[in-house]
């Protein structure tokens, strides 16, 4: 995807899951992430967006922490609004060599930033949609499938990562309906961080093959895993869903 399409993307979905927030009330709960109730959605994401709008705006070239604070309920809503109107903003006037901070592998820091603030967000709409008592809105294939790709060859890929195995075991992930033919990834777990690798060939252990929407919805803890096709060691799918769950 080019990053103008992930921040068309970042448009549509900041807008369905303010939307959505409005509609289930503040203090309705928050299905996929415990402990949480929509407030909290909104402040976390807002504050995700202020921190991003920091970086592709104004250039910062050292990472931030997060700064917590956000409106009254009755404001908190709209608030959530301007930070994502902010945001889109930012990423459309920014240039193309636009040279900042960003934490994991990309095309260029605004090619990061688009893509990850799409998913942030498409994530952050899903929950909102639960939060409502309804299922998520349709996701495109082309985007669930990149949601995957960011989700194994970067954020399973970091040395912080906790999908860890006492010894060298390999979990196969496959799409099968992305255009052009399916897609598919192959970690290798071990006692150190996974690595993947894209369209390997080969056997593995285990194999989760699925829709490229099922898949992303899954895979960041936000559907049930029974619905995946799983064949080969299915302990390997317990074991990601202990030890890499993002909420």
């Amino acid at each position: 995807m080019e990053t103008a399409e992930f921040i068309d993307t970042l448009r549509d979905e900041g807008t369905l899951l303010a939307d959505a927030a409005g509609s289930a009330g503040l203090d309705a709960p928050v299905p996929p992430c415990p402990g949480w109730r929509v407030r909290d959605l909104l402040a976390h994401t807002g504050a995700v967006h202020r921190w991003a709008t920091g970086y592709v705006a104004e250039g910062r070239m050292e990472r931030e922490p997060l700064d917590p604070a956000v409106p009254d309920d009755p404001e908190l809503v709209d608030w959530y609004r301007g930070t994502h109107r902010r945001l889109t903003e930012a990423l459309v006037a920014a240039p193309a060599d636009l040279t900042c901070w960003f934490f994991l592998a990309a095309p260029s820091p605004l090619a990061f930033w688009a893509r990850r603030q799409a998913h942030e967000t498409t994530i952050h709409r899903i929950d909102a949609e639960a939060a409502l008592g309804r299922d998520p809105s349709p996701l495109d294939t082309g985007f669930a499938a990149d949601g995957v790709d960011e989700l194994l060859t970067g954020f399973q890929a970091r040395r912080r990562a906790k999908l860890r195995t006492d010894r060298p075991r390999t979990l196969r992930v496959r799409a099968t309906d992305v255009p052009g033919g399916a897609r598919e990834w192959l970690l290798r777990l071990s006692p150190e961080a996974p690595t993947a690798e894209r369209d390997a060939s080969g056997e593995a252990d285990c194999t989760v093959t699925d829709s490229a929407a099922d898949l992303y919805l899954a895979l960041w803890n936000r559907a049930p895993y029974e619905r995946l096709s799983v064949t080969g060691d299915d302990a390997l799918v317990e074991l990601w869903r202990r030890t890499a769950k993002i909420t």
